[in-house]
């Protein structure tokens, strides 16, 4: 989150300075975490309890974001797209109907309220490699 901060504090000027230029483009980012083919970019992420991390799938297939059920600390919300309750019901929906899947400029967020590691992977990519770390500190 401090990078978005940090942004917003320096972007006025930065972009009065560079008026038609394509690094401006950088200054405007939207998210925190993209998506390729089959990775998370970057795949770790850190962030401070409190902070809002937001995934954007910036590639051109369909993906998933989705809690590993025992890789989260004790006490952490699971997330996914698609708001399930549970990784097994994540996992289900997706194979029944393609539920909680996000196409490319969709865009997934979630509040890290749990100081920890926070694993999670992509249901449809998850045997290509497709896994990410959310790592939240105090």
């Amino acid at each position: 989150m401090q990078r978005r901060a940090f942004l917003a504090a320096i972007g006025g000027g930065s972009l009065a300075a560079l008026a038609g230029c394509t690094a401006v483009a950088s200054l405007t980012e939207s998210h925190d975490v993209g998506m390729s083919a089959h990775e998370f970019l970057p795949d770790t992420y850190t962030v401070e309890v409190g902070d809002t991390v937001i995934w954007e799938n910036t590639g051109s297939r369909a993906h998933t974001i989705t809690a590993y059920d025992g890789g989260q600390p004790d006490g952490a919300a699971f997330f996914s797209t698609g708001a399930f309750e549970g990784e097994n019901a994540a996992r289900k929906a997706w194979y029944d109907d393609r539920e909680g899947s996000i196409y490319t400029g969709d865009r997934f967020e979630h509040t890290f309220e749990v100081s920890g590691e926070h694993n999670y992977y992509c249901i449809p990519h998850e045997r290509g490699g497709m896994v990410g770390r959310i790592v939240v500190e105090k």
